[in-house]
């Protein structure tokens, strides 16, 4: 997948669980991409973060620790 689409996909998730203040945000993101991304996208994220993660919400850079 390009990076760009990746940050975009990714941003978007993490915009939906912004809007949840009742849960731990962070631990959305990172559940909803562990559920539903194939494990390429996974480890494409991981190192893109490892990288530099520019352009990333802090909330999915904060997620890619916790897959």
């Amino acid at each position: 997948m390009s990076p760009d689409s990746m940050i975009r996909m990714a941003n978007q998730i993490a915009a939906f669980f912004k809007t949840q203040p009742k849960i731990d945000q962070t631990q959305g993101v990172a559940d909803h991409i562990s559920d539903f991304w194939d494990p390429r996208m996974k480890a494409q994220l991981i190192a893109f973060v490892a990288s530099d993660g520019t352009g990333l919400d802090e909330i999915v850079v904060q997620a890619s620790h916790r897959l």
